[in-house]
């Protein structure tokens, strides 16, 4: 049953390393500070979360030590990280940082064209 467990717990921890590497090419390939900050802000939350609930379930297996602290960490990087990154976005957009020139929609310009007309 332990061995099960760590199997499960190197499964997540690998998942992590790789959503870490699936962030770092998005950031380094995509296109515009949006999509760039989206890549980084998804991926890397999951690839925390999943590093950090194989390291809890690993210790637990191995040890019979349960750890507080990681599964507070798992609920403030899901409370903070998307968050930062809708702050980021917002705080681009708002001191016009240009879309990528194949960007097809710009919702929240449409959003604020119409809250002017009204």
């Amino acid at each position: 049953m332990i061995e099960t467990f760590k199997l499960i717990a190197g499964i997540l921890i690998l998942l992590g390393a790789f959503l870490f590497l699936a962030s770092t090419l998005g950031v380094i390939r995509l296109p515009d500070v949006y999509t760039r900050n989206h890549a980084a802000s998804k991926s890397t939350t999951l690839g925390v979360i999943s590093i950090l609930i194989g390291t809890c379930i690993y210790f637990y297996a191995q040890h019979g030590h349960f750890n507080s602290r990681l599964i507070l960490a798992i609920f403030f990087i899901l409370l903070t990280a998307p968050v930062a990154g809708h702050l980021i976005s917002r705080a681009a957009y708002n001191t016009n940082v240009k879309l990528w020139k194949n960007s097809s929609e710009d919702d929240l310009e449409k959003a604020r064209m119409a809250k002017r007309k009204e």
